[in-house]
């Protein structure tokens, strides 16, 4: 198997980067964020976080990981 199936190019915050995961829920894991507090959008739309493990990530998908910031 050649590297380029092995890896999924997109697009997180602006950043192009190759990624191994083929889900949401697995991009969450892979960046270390699973314990966070976090919305998640794919090419501008809203993936609800009961969606994230059946939600599959694509060629050049663009996705937006916003973390919630709590405090007072």
């Amino acid at each position: 198997m050649s590297n380029s199936s092995e890896y999924t190019h997109v697009y997180i915050n602006g950043e192009a980067r190759q990624v191994s995961a083929a889900t949401v829920a697995e991009l969450i894991v892979e960046l270390g964020m699973q314990d966070k507090r976090l919305a998640v959008e794919l090419d501008e739309m809203l993936v609800p976080k009961s969606k994230h493990a059946v939600t599959p990530l694509y060629e050049q998908a663009k996705i937006e990981i916003i973390q919630a910031v709590g405090g007072g």
